[in-house]
């Protein structure tokens, strides 16, 4: 069984930073497909940034430039800058163990965290 845990989130104004981060029961998971989705209230869960086991990634076009997914050995990370009112959303980090690419779908991740709130004030 794969746990995740994000940390990271928190409230700022329009045009600010987060990073978020996003630790695995055991560390080898992060090398997996691994991806960053969002939820906003009302709205289904979308796919902002995915990383592929061979460490292709991929962005929704809303976010493409402001965020940027990456990792090391430790965690899986979601760079946030020039944050906007409509970022406001629930953040989770999900695993794919089953395939290698970098995919947005969120039916090819088995394994998902809690999230962390990420709210953005004009």
């Amino acid at each position: 069984q794969v746990q995740l845990v994000e940390s990271g989130g928190g409230s700022v104004q329009a045009g600010g930073s987060l990073r978020l981060s996003c630790a695995a029961s055991r560390a080898a998971y992060i090398r997996f497909r691994m991806a960053w989705f969002r939820q906003a209230p009302g709205k289904e869960r979308e796919g902002v940034a995915a990383i592929g086991s061979e460490d292709s990634t991929r962005y929704a076009d809303s976010v493409k430039g402001r965020f940027t997914i990456s990792r090391d050995n430790a965690a899986l990370y979601l760079e946030i800058n020039s944050l906007k009112p409509e970022d406001t959303a629930m953040y989770y980090c999900a695993a794919g163990l089953i395939y290698s690419y970098a995919t947005l779908d969120r039916n090819d991740y088995e394994y998902w965290g809690q999230g962390t709130q990420v709210t953005v004030s004009s």
